[in-house]
């Protein structure tokens, strides 16, 4: 969720989806039109794309490949209209090309297969997030480590990201609309008060517990890599999945951050590690919210 470039993990694209903006089949005269998106690398930033371009009846197949960072839209009429929608957003959505559709793209546009699997394995993601969020929380207050504070938002943010995967299937756009603003206000109201809160143990002096710190960081450490282990089948599955495995991957790095900060709070008896190590997640968060809600001005509601 973030414009950080962790999301590197050497794999290989996703296989396309079906758009929940229309559900046709490809027509006679429809067209491909291939974006450059450079600032598309976790889920949020797929959902709002895919928020945007709801309300366009003429189109009919998008393709996301996060790794990739590429866009593949099938649809009626010219590519004006998928650009003017996109690009509002801030993500950098560029058109390559666009031409007309052959029987040559149906292999590319298939829809995924196992799509009932693959959202239980989300639903699975989503409740060890949501358990985690609440756990770093808690024992980061405990702790007074302002880097397991700020992970447990991590740790919101992908269960946000998550639920609104599973939630949106059955629900309208206007529907999704509302509950990723409210995800992105909660986000940010979070963020926020971490990064404040960062500033006054600053300005007052922190104490954080070491081992409590790398103790719990350890924790969420094995839940990252169990939604790992439990999506890496599907990572070349549905692009909710592939999404979910670059997301993981970059919360483990993220976790092995706030665990290297806690042996340097350990090493050097300074509370500076952690200060540093939550302003910086902080700031991944608080740019998170700043996507979701930035959808406001251009989206409908």
């Amino acid at each position: 969720m973030s414009d950080n470039e962790t999301s590197g993990c050497g794999c290989q694209s996703t296989t396309p989806e079906e758009t929940e903006a229309g559900s046709d089949q490809p027509q006679a005269g429809d067209l491909v039109s291939f974006y450059r998106v450079p600032k598309m690398d976790c889920p949020s930033e797929e959902r709002m794309i895919r928020m945007a371009l709801n309300d366009q009846t003429d189109i009919r197949r998008l393709n996301f490949d996060l790794t990739g960072r590429t866009l593949t839209v099938v649809h009626g009429g010219s590519a004006e209209g998928v650009t003017s929608a996109i690009a509002p957003l801030g993500l950098g959505a560029t058109l390559e090309k666009s031409e007309p559709y052959r029987a040559e793209h149906a292999d590319q546009l298939k829809a995924d297969p196992s799509a009932e699997d693959e959202a239980s394995v989300l639903k699975i993601l989503l409740a060890i997030n949501g358990v985690m969020f609440v756990v770093e929380l808690v024992l980061g207050i405990m702790a007074q480590s302002t880097g397991l504070i700020a992970d447990s938002l991590d740790m919101f943010a992908d269960a946000a990201v998550y639920g609104l995967a599973l939630y949106a299937v059955a629900h309208s756009a206007r529907t999704q609309m509302k509950a990723a603003r409210l995800a992105g206000i909660l986000q940010l109201l979070l963020a926020v008060g971490v990064l404040l809160e960062v500033g006054r143990r600053f300005l007052m002096g922190s104490e954080p517990i070491s081992g409590l710190m790398m103790s719990v960081s350890t924790l969420a450490l094995i839940a990252n890599v169990t939604c790992l282990v439990l999506i890496s089948r599907h990572r070349e599955g549905g692009v909710h999945m592939k999404a979910s495995w670059i997301f993981s991957a970059n919360d483990v790095l993220i976790n092995l951050g706030v665990i290297a900060a806690g042996l340097l709070v350990w090493l050097t008896g300074s509370a500076l590690p952690d200060l540093l190590i939550g302003s910086f997640i902080g700031l991944i968060v608080l740019n998170g919210a700043r996507r979701i809600l930035a959808l406001k001005a251009d989206a409908p509601v």
